[in-house]
């Protein structure tokens, strides 16, 4: 039997509570084969009962039987949590929510580790790892997998039990840079994933926007296991819209000038200048899910017209379709809030709005402070994935990842900086509490005059709050009978 050389905090603890009967399981034995171990261990612990299991564990931690039903304790110890299970059995039983079948799971401290490593979904995460002496239980040949870097199902059941997992095929293939074996895609497709909750497969979508190198490749399977199909059918719309050669030479896999070919391009691009810029996780994610639906319009907008001496592909007014689209999408998944950021505002205002960045630039021998404080209310101040929005729809033309802003994107954060027009100075001088005190009462009169007053700030007509309350007093008085 194979032996593994490795460690980790608790190990001991474990091995001295429960001898050679705990094992480490799923991720952390693929990780540590791959040369990159997890932090998280997930503990099976064999030949013990729940309650057995839980009475040695809280004389030494704290013990949550959340998990109870399942055979599993969450287990804290030194401010770190192990999930600690039973081995068991799962199968499909009766129709859950919405048509989705519950999973019937039986855990039995007696069952051979080799059972419960059967009911896992992917070989290269159905291995275990014997904590006492490192001995690698493996009768699927996951290490072989996992060195190969293929992703094969451990058990034709994988996916009518859970038909999460077809999804999870993507997120692995995508994170981990594995390849799929051929023979999942006609098993995935033939899956009803209709039984899945909004949350789970915002879930999924999410860690493969925010945790792959290139997020494309997840998106790309995502489209091969007919996931867009059932659940993102405006994605996948995308890859029978064209887009004009000249401006967007990118192809798909068949060749083909498609919108979906740039989509995918324009998030990886994305990715790499949310790493590049250090953005925190939930405006990286808004960033995504910006270049993600970005060019949604295209479906309702292209066209072929004569141009420029030429017959050309053009999209007008996509910008403002996206937007509906993106909205559409948010809406339909419930996404609102993630980790306290508004994705559902951001999200359609970064559409909306992003052609206007690259307006700026062409025009910039005569643009004005006006247009920049504009733009930077309407999208209410985030000018840094503005910009960053822009550059990726302008480098989603090139498979290569962008290694720094372009000059475009330069210019514009300087020139934003150089104007002084940031999250701050776009604030209003004047809320409702001042015309409250110069005798204007609450109702639509004071929301139009509010508006009137913003307006004249972003038009420069001035800069100070006294400035402000003095223009509004003359306004008032100019209402006044």
């Amino acid at each position: 039997m194979r032996k593994l050389t490795f460690d980790f905090a608790d190990r001991a603890l474990f091995v001295r509570l429960f001898g050679g009967d705990v094992y480490a399981v799923g991720g952390y034995v693929r990780d540590l084969i791959r040369g990159s171990p997890s932090p998280d261990v997930d503990v099976l612990v064999a030949r013990h009962g729940l309650e057995a299991i839980g009475r040695k564990l809280e004389k030494h931690g704290r013990v949550d039987l959340v998990g109870r039903s399942f055979g599993i304790i969450k287990f804290t110890v030194r401010g770190k949590t192990y999930d600690v299970a039973l081995p068991r059995t799962d199968r499909a039983g009766g129709q859950g929510v919405r048509g989705h079948k519950d999973i019937l799971v039986a855990a039995d401290p007696e069952l051979p580790v080799e059972k419960d490593l059967e009911r896992r979904d992917f070989r290269t995460n159905s291995m275990a790892l014997r904590l006492k002496d490192g001995a690698l239980i493996d009768p699927f040949e996951g290490r072989k997998d996992t060195l190969a870097g293929r992703i094969r199902l451990t058990n034709p059941a994988a996916f009518p039990e859970d038909p999460l997992r077809v999804i999870r095929v993507a997120r692995f293939a995508s994170v981990l840079g594995f390849k799929v074996d051929p023979a999942i895609y006609p098993a995935a497709r033939a899956v009803d994933l209709s039984g899945l909750s909004f949350e789970r497969v915002n879930d999924e979508m999410f860690k493969i926007l925010l945790h792959s190198p290139r997020p494309s490749a997840g998106l790309e399977e995502m489209f091969r296991l007919g996931v867009l199909d059932q659940w993102f059918p405006e994605l996948q719309a995308l890859a029978l819209v064209i887009q004009d050669a000249v401006f967007h030479p990118e192809k798909d896999v068949f060749g083909h000038h498609t919108v979906w070919a740039h989509t995918k391009l324009s998030v990886d691009q994305a990715a790499a200048l949310a790493g590049l810029a250090g953005l925190p996780a939930p405006k990286k994610l808004t960033l995504l899910l910006a270049a993600l639906y970005h060019d949604l319009g295209k479906v309702s907008t292209t066209r072929w017209e004569y141009k420029r001496g030429r017959m050309a592909v053009t999209s007008c007014g996509h910008d403002i379709q996206s937007e509906r689209a993106a909205r559409r999408i948010l809406t339909r998944f419930k996404v609102q809030t993630w980790n306290g950021y508004n994705l559902g505002r951001m999200v359609p205002l970064l559409i909306r709005t992003h052609h206007r960045a690259g307006e700026l630039w062409l025009n910039r021998e005569d643009v004005t402070k006006k247009a920049f404080n504009r733009l930077a209310a309407d999208v209410q101040g985030e000018i840094e994935l503005l910009v960053l929005l822009d550059a990726a729809d302008r480098a989603g033309r090139g498979t290569r990842l962008v290694r720094g802003l372009d000059r475009q994107a330069r210019w514009l954060f300087k020139k934003f900086e150089e104007l002084r027009v940031n999250r701050e100075t776009i604030k209003p001088l004047v809320m409702g509490r001042d015309l409250l005190k110069l005798g204007v009462p609450p109702g639509p009169e004071m929301g139009r005059l509010l508006k009137k007053l913003y307006k004249a700030q972003l038009d420069n007509g001035f800069e100070t709050k006294a400035q402000g309350l003095e223009k509004a007093r003359r306004l008032v008085e100019r209402k006044a009978p």
